[in-house]
């Protein structure tokens, strides 16, 4: 029998039964919380062993995977096994890219939707990374850690409470890693912020606000970045914050969510849900099906969550209307605040020029300059978003060649997607506070905050 076949052999049979055997009945589970029969056992700061070589496959090479796939010919200590798609141009696509980068060619799989399993039972892999629609996200981070790889997967990487709760419990039962990537955590404002809060400039933090405010109209009219309408089927059946991560995975660092403080609950509100029919009518006129939809999607949707140490956070979801890109980043604290949109400024009392009014950011860079910015932002020119793409997958790779815990874990991940599911179930009940599941089930109080990493 082959290696292969026995490491597989293992991690379905003898990784079944440790997790069995850490499993412990579920009890008090929080309110609007999906009840669980058995739950692992919380892993602080997820360890495994180094990898020389680490070998991948990817799950949908899209716009946003084929632009992962693109960083990762770039990184020294891969080797790219494997590439699915449900497209077999796309396969092709990746396959040309690493002959013409003089890399050998991965092995393709394309035979339908679900053939990612295929791939896992197969191949020998070390990390299956997944850029494909919401709702395979966790499949295949699922199927990833069953045969023995980590995993790692676009954002948001959970869209129900009970997918969360499946790649927490998968990870702890397999000790394989599974990262939620997200590239603002490592854009550079959020990372000045960072290394700002880590060094006490705005005192004992109060409030921050993010969100993600993008005018995705035409995207989701059109084929060529949602092929078969994946994302706008989600405006159509959710009202909901269907993407917080990328304002929330930031803030969420700077307040210690889940290594020394939590979430406890949060509120929703939504706006009338008016901009997608309206650009359907325009685009189709009046007797065409997306005309006559009724769209759920608030145009429109604010939350505001309360963490345990008493922070505030407002997230806001707005994709439907005609505006700006916005983050909508401010984060502030006893001793000032700083803002990332519409422009760079910050107020410090005591070191602010003039009392009471803003001052650019750009007077702070050079002092709160992030260590990882010093070292890659040179290498990282070009990559998706600005370079914050690069270094994402960058700290992942090293993070796995170092044998060290990755700069986000799954509780991070599941945490921070978890605002989807939760936002719906405000909605739905007239804004009404929903209760914020504990994925690391007490661990959060002696989990360490992420510190200063470099590279």
């Amino acid at each position: 029998m082959s290696d292969r076949l026995n490491r597989r052999d293992f991690m379905k049979q003898g990784g079944a039964g440790l997790g069995a055997a850490l499993g412990v009945l579920a009890s008090g589970a929080t309110a609007g919380e999906p009840q669980r029969r058995i739950r692992g056992q919380a892993v602080d700061h997820l360890v495994t062993p180094p990898l020389e070589t680490v070998k991948v496959g990817f799950v949908g090479v899209g716009m946003q995977g084929g632009g992962h796939f693109n960083n990762f010919l770039r990184l020294e200590g891969v080797e790219i096994k494997t590439v699915c798609d449900i497209r077999e141009e796309r396969i092709r696509w990746a396959q040309e890219r690493c002959e013409k980068a003089g890399k050998p060619k991965p092995i393709g799989y394309s035979k339908g939707i679900e053939d990612f399993k295929r791939m896992c039972d197969t191949e020998e892999l070390d990390l299956v990374y997944t850029a494909t629609p919401w709702e395979w996200h966790v499949p295949v981070c699922v199927k990833a850690m069953e045969t023995g790889s980590h995993a790692a997967t676009e954002v948001p990487g959970a869209i129900t409470l009970d997918e969360c709760w499946k790649i927490v419990e998968t990870s702890e039962k397999y000790r394989k890693h599974c990262v939620t990537m997200e590239n603002c955590n490592y854009d550079r404002t959020e990372l000045l912020f960072l290394n700002m809060v880590r060094q006490g400039l705005f005192g004992d933090l109060l409030h921050a606000e993010c969100g993600y405010l993008h005018d995705l109209r035409e995207y989701k009219f059109g084929e060529l970045y949602y092929p078969h309408d994946w994302r706008l089927k989600f405006s159509m059946k959710r009202n909901a914050d269907l993407y917080p991560t990328h304002g929330l995975g930031p803030v969420a660092q700077w307040m210690d969510i889940t290594r020394g403080n939590k979430f406890e609950y949060l509120v929703s509100m939504s706006s009338p849900a008016l901009g997608l029919r309206k650009e359907a009518l325009k685009r189709y006129g009046p007797d065409h099906e997306r005309s006559k939809t009724n769209y759920k999607l608030g145009d429109v949707v604010s939350t505001l969550l309360k963490a345990y140490k008493g922070q505030t956070v407002l997230v806001v979801h707005d994709t439907n209307s005609p505006r700006p890109y916005s983050r909508k980043i401010l984060i502030q604290g006893t001793q000032g605040l700083a803002q990332k949109y519409p422009e760079e400024k910050i107020y410090i009392e005591g070191m602010s020029e003039k009392p009471h009014r803003w001052e650019d950011l750009s007077k702070y860079a050079d002092k709160y300059k992030h260590p990882l910015l010093t070292s890659l932002e040179e290498k990282a020119k070009g990559a998706g978003h600005g370079g914050m793409d690069f270094i994402e997958d960058y700290r992942l790779v090293q993070c796995l060649r170092e044998g060290k815990p990755t700069d986000s874990d799954v509780y991070d991940g599941a945490t921070i997607s978890a605002v989807v599911a939760l936002s719906e179930k405000s909605l739905a009940a007239r804004s009404m506070p929903v209760d914020f599941p504990d994925f690391t089930r007490g661990r959060w109080k002696t989990r360490q905050p992420l510190g200063i990493v470099t590279a």
